[in-house]
């Protein structure tokens, strides 16, 4: 009986060391790095361990090693008593099976389903048993670091790859995955924060003709009937030429002067050229530019090409919608403030939106690598500048051109259409 209860005892020990090493392997290291930070100590103990699993691992294969030869000298022993010439090979057989699914498949299958409550309840054990195969476990660790140093694998290494942090494809699925945990306008607001880094100022920016600014050449009255009138709270100014910048006019200062009487086109100007434009190169990540915004403390900046010309106007404002979306009372009656619905339902579409900002609010897939906006995608299929009725096929949209003006597409009607592949074109 002695035999036997060692034997079960020592199939338990091996039970333990299987399924604690799947789990202390998969159990998710920032969930427990939170509860360690919210000051659990089962958690701080569990931390500590997988920081050097070096140390762990040699004491979980010393304990199994040791625990694996005993349990079969105690089976060899309780053959020999039985004293029959096949009670040995049929006893090595059960062990096997029983350590097969008993000891090595359950324990494993358990603790990889439960992986965070088994890692916490082993953590403290494997402080003792840190304690008490420490002499073992470190000639162990050695022989095996010498060998591995041999295969040109240093601690360096192993530590770096062990605590590499997640790459960004990596938590977009960690993201995509906590659907039942984080709510879907915050799950997609994170993600968007994440494609930061895919986007640049060409992505977003405002086209240089659409460009809403104050030409200080004008007669007056239409300069005071602009200032009435605009929406915006900034607004570039210029002379004769967008590239002729004076500087940005704050809507603030010029109220104050209007309700003064003193706005001349002198002062207008003096006001603009006390804020100097702020220019960027085009190409510039979204999230460098974002930082920027905050190091300068500006809101709006001018996006120039390689040869120095303005290209478009980006401001904080659109980076900050690439988030959380269009700023808006009700975000969910607005796609998209380029796009909007005929009365048949097709979809009326401003040409300068960027195919980027389309794919992403209506759930198209049209090509995003090469023309950035959909006038350049179109152009770029046609190799040609159309005429108002034009219609084409990309994929499975087909767009109708409405209206063309200053060598560019305005105006696009789109609609759904059987997928054909290949770029279909009418006049």
């Amino acid at each position: 009986m002695v035999l036997i209860g060692l034997l079960l005892g020592l199939l338990l020990v091996i039970a333990f060391s299987s399924g604690t090493e799947v789990a202390l392997l998969s159990v998710n290291r920032y969930r427990i790095r939170h509860r360690a930070g919210l000051g659990q100590r089962r958690a701080r103990v569990l931390e500590r361990l997988l920081e050097q699993p070096d140390r762990w691992l040699g004491a979980n294969l010393v304990i199994l090693a040791v625990a694996s030869v005993a349990a079969s000298t105690v089976t060899t022993l309780l053959a020999l008593r039985i004293g029959e010439r096949i009670a040995l090979p049929i006893a090595a057989g059960l062990l096997m099976a029983v350590i097969l699914v008993f000891c090595e498949l359950s324990p494993k299958i358990f603790a990889a389903l439960h992986a965070e409550s088994v890692a916490l309840g082993s953590a403290y054990i494997y402080r003792v048993l840190l304690w008490v195969t420490g002499p073992a476990s470190a000639v162990a660790n050695y022989i095996a670091r010498s060998f591995l140093r041999l295969l040109g694998v240093t601690r360096s290494t192993r530590v770096a790859e062990g605590v590499q942090a997640l790459s960004s494809d990596e938590l977009r699925s960690v993201v995509a995955e906590a659907s039942t945990l984080v709510p879907q306008r915050h799950r997609q607001m994170l993600l968007s924060i994440l494609d930061l880094e895919r986007a640049s100022v060409n992505d977003i920016m405002i086209p240089r003709q659409e460009i809403a600014g104050i030409d200080i050449s004008m007669s007056w009255d239409d300069i005071l009937e602009r200032l009435r009138h605009t929406p915006h709270s900034r607004l570039p100014v210029y002379d004769g030429e967008l590239d002729q910048l004076i500087g940005v006019l704050h809507m603030k200062r010029v109220a104050q002067e209007l309700s003064r009487g003193t706005l001349t086109r002198e002062r207008l100007g003096e006001i603009a050229a006390a804020r100097e434009p702020y220019f960027v190169p085009d190409g510039t990540p979204l999230t460098q530019q974002l930082g920027q915004f905050q190091r300068t403390r500006r809101r709006l900046a001018f996006v120039v090409d390689e040869y120095g010309d303005i290209a478009g106007l980006v401001t904080l404002e659109d980076i900050l919608e690439e988030i959380v979306g269009e700023f808006t009372n009700d975000p969910a009656t607005v796609i998209h403030r380029d796009v909007s619905r005929d009365a048949a339902g097709n979809w009326l579409v401003n040409a300068s939106a960027s195919i980027r900002a389309l794919n992403r609010s209506l759930g198209w897939e049209l090509p995003a690598l090469g023309a950035r906006t959909l006038n350049g995608l179109l152009l770029e299929t046609l190799e040609t500048i159309p005429s108002p009725g034009t219609a084409l096929r990309i994929g499975a949209y087909e767009f109708e051109i409405l209206q063309i003006a200053d060598n560019a597409i305005r105006t696009v009607r789109v609609r759904a259409a059987p997928q054909t592949g290949e770029s279909v074109i009418a006049r």
